[in-house]
C-alpha cells in the first residue's frame, strides 16, 4: 500500500432545515395558532484523530466530504432532526491547513484529538416563534443556515519514538528490521526506501517504542534535492535520533556532516536532538579501524555505537540503550511539567 503525507480536499457541513408555516386545525378547537415546528441543524464535518490509521491514503481516492443536511420542520409542532456529522478518521499526527491561506487550524499530536472542520447551519424557526399580540397568525417561518465549506490541506508528521536518518545506503532499513519485526524493501542500490517505514521495537521490561525509517537525505535535501524534503518533517516528532554511519565508506565523516548541516538547516532544534551515532557495517572493516573511527566521533561528543546489521553484532546493546535513553527522555519530560506546574 502506497504512504501518502498530504493532501488536499474539500468540505461542506450540511444546510440547516427549513421552519415550517402550519395552523393547527382541529375539531372543536377554533383559532388553534401556529404550530410549524423548526427545521433540524445540519451535520458537521469533524475530523478526528486516531492511531489505527498510519497514511492518508483514503485521500487518493476521496477528496469530498459531505455531512447530511437537517430535515424541515413540519406542522403539529413536529421540529426536523439534526443531519448526520461526517466523521474524517486521520492518523495522529496530522496538520490541518486552509488551503488558500495556509493557516494551521488544528494539530492532531494525541488519540482522539478532534477538529471541526466545517460546521453545520442552524435550523430554520417555524412560524410560532413569531406570533405577538399584533400578529396572532404569522404565515412565515425562516430558513435554514447554509453549512460551512472550504477547501483544507491535511500534512501528516509521523509520531515516533526513534528516528532513524542517514545517507542512502548507510542501512537504515536493515537495522530497522533487526530491531523490530518490521519487513522494509533491501537491496545494494541506493533510494531503496522510497517511504517513511514504521517497526515497534520490544525489550524486555521496557514499554515498546516506535522506530521510523526516514527516507535516504542527500546534500540539498532542505532545499528540495532528492527524497528527503519531502520526509525530513517526520523527523521533527522523534524523541530520539539513531545516525546510521556506513563505516566502511571511506567518506564517513564527510557523509555524517551531510546529514547534521541538512538538519540544522531544516531546522536548527534538530541539530540538539537526544541521538546516537550507529556506526553500521563493521563487519567489512578491520576492528582497528573501528576503534579509530568510534574514538573520532567520541571526541567530537557522540555516544557511538558501532554494530552490523549483517550478523547482528552489538543489536542487543543498541536496543538497550536506547530503550534506556527513552526512559530518561520520558521521565525528564514528567519532571519538566511537575516544575512548570
Amino acid at each position: 500500500m502506497a504512504f501518502v503525507d498530504e493532501a488536499k480536499f474539500h468540505v461542506k457541513a450540511g444546510d440547516g432545515g427549513n421552519g415550517c408555516v402550519s395552523f393547527r386545525r382541529e375539531k372543536f378547537v377554533p383559532k388553534g395558532g401556529p404550530d410549524g415546528g423548526d427545521g433540524g441543524r445540519g451535520g458537521s464535518v469533524v475530523i478526528v484523530a486516531t492511531s489505527k490509521i498510519h497514511s492518508l491514503i483514503d485521500f487518493r481516492f476521496r477528496s469530498h466530504f459531505k455531512a447530511d443536511r437537517g430535515v424541515h420542520g413540519k406542522g403539529k409542532d413536529m421540529h426536523g432532526a439534526g443531519g448526520k456529522d461526517c466523521i474524517i478518521n486521520v492518523p495522529v499526527g496530522s496538520i490541518i491547513t486552509d488551503s488558500e491561506s495556509g493557516n494551521i487550524l488544528a494539530d492532531l499530536a494525541q488519540e482522539n484529538d478532534s477538529f471541526i472542520a466545517a460546521k453545520g447551519g442552524d435550523g430554520g424557526m417555524g412560524n410560532p416563534h413569531f406570533a405577538s399580540g399584533a400578529n396572532r397568525t404569522p404565515r412565515f417561518a425562516t430558513k435554514g443556515k447554509e453549512g460551512q465549506q472550504r477547501w483544507l490541506r491535511i500534512e501528516l508528521k509521523l509520531i515516533a519514538d526513534v528516528g532513524l536518518l542517514g545517507l542512502p545506503n548507510a542501512g537504515k532499513s536493515t537495522l530497522l528490521s533487526k530491531l523490530s519485526a518490521a519487513n522494509p524493501k533491501i537491496a545494494d542500490y541506493p533510494f531503496t526506501t522510497l517511504e517513511p517505514q514504521l517497526g515497534v521495537m520490544h525489550y524486555s521490561y521496557h514499554k515498546p517504542c516506535i522506530i521510523a525509517d526516514i527516507p535516504g537525505l542527500i546534500e540539498g535535501a532542505h532545499e528540495g534535492v532528492g527524497l528527503g524534503h519531502k520526509f525530513l518533517r517526520h523527523i521533527e516528532r522523534t524523541s530520539i535520533l539513531l545516525h546510521v554511519v556506513d563505516c566502511s565508506d571511506d567518506k564517513y565523516m564527510e557523509n555524517f556532516e551531510t546529514i547534521e548541516n541538512e538538519l540544522l538547516s531544516y531546522k536548527e532544534e534538530l541539530a540538539g536532538r537526544l541521538r546516537f551515532v550507529v556506526l553500521n557495517k563493521i563487519d567489512l572493516v578491520d576492528p582497528e579501524m573501528v576503534e579509530e573511527v568510534k574514538t573520532e566521533f567520541r571526541e567530537l561528543g557522540h555516544t557511538v555505537f558501532a554494530i552490523s546489521c549483517e550478523n547482528e553484532q552489538n543489536i542487543e546493546p543498541l536496543k538497550k540503550a536506547v530503550m534506556e535513553l527513552l526512559e530518561e527522555f520520558h521521565l525528564s519530560e514528567r519532571t519538566d511539567g511537575d516544575q512548570e506546574v
